[in-house]
C-alpha cells in the first residue's frame, strides 16, 4: 500500500505540489480512496494528502467515520491530519518518512499516545522510509534550483 501512496506522491509532484501521497484501505484491505497534496492547486491549507484521501473515503462509504480502516501516507502526519484521522476513528496509520519539523507521531510530539484523547489510533512509522524521504529530498532540491512555487 505504501507503494500506491508513493504513486500518489508522484502525481502531486507532477502538479508542483509537495510530493506526499496517501491511501485509505478498509478492514479487509480493499482500497477505499487515495489522495495527494493539493494545497497549492486548491488554494486550501487543509488539502494535505491525508485529508484529501479521508474526504474521498468518507464519500465512498457515505460516513465520516471509518472504523477499522487504515491510512498509508508517505510522510509522518501533522497535527491537523492526525486529528482528522482520529476523528474518523481509523484503526491504523502507517507512514513512511519521519517529519522532524511538524510530525506528531513521535518526531515533534506523539499525539496518538495522549491519554486524554477519546480515540487512539495505532501508528506505525518507517515503512519504505528511505524511498519516501528521497522523493521529498529530491523535490526540494529541484525546487531550490528551479524556483518552483513555495508553500
Amino acid at each position: 500500500m505504501m507503494r500506491l501512496a508513493l504513486a500518489q506522491a508522484h502525481l502531486a509532484e507532477q502538479m508542483g505540489e509537495v510530493p506526499v501521497g496517501a491511501v485509505v484501505v478498509d478492514v479487509d484491505g480493499n482500497i477505499l480512496a487515495s489522495g495527494f497534496n493539493r494545497t497549492i492547486t486548491d488554494h486550501d491549507p487543509s488539502a494535505h494528502a491525508e485529508i484529501v484521501a479521508l474526504r474521498a473515503a468518507g464519500l465512498q462509504v457515505q460516513n465520516y467515520r471509518l472504523p477499522g480502516a487504515s491510512l498509508y501516507v508517505t510522510l509522518e502526519p501533522c497535527a491537523m491530519c492526525l486529528g482528522a484521522m482520529m476523528h474518523a476513528r481509523l484503526a491504523r496509520v502507517i507512514f513512511g518518512a519521519s517529519d522532524p519539523k511538524t510530525g506528531v507521531c513521535g518526531s515533534v510530539i506523539n499525539l496518538a499516545d495522549h491519554a486524554q484523547l477519546n480515540h487512539h489510533t495505532h501508528v506505525t512509522g518507517g515503512i519504505l522510509a528511505d524511498t519516501c524521504g528521497d522523493v521529498l529530498r529530491q523535490f526540494f532540491k529541484k525546487r531550490r534550483t528551479k524556483d518552483l512555487p513555495h508553500d
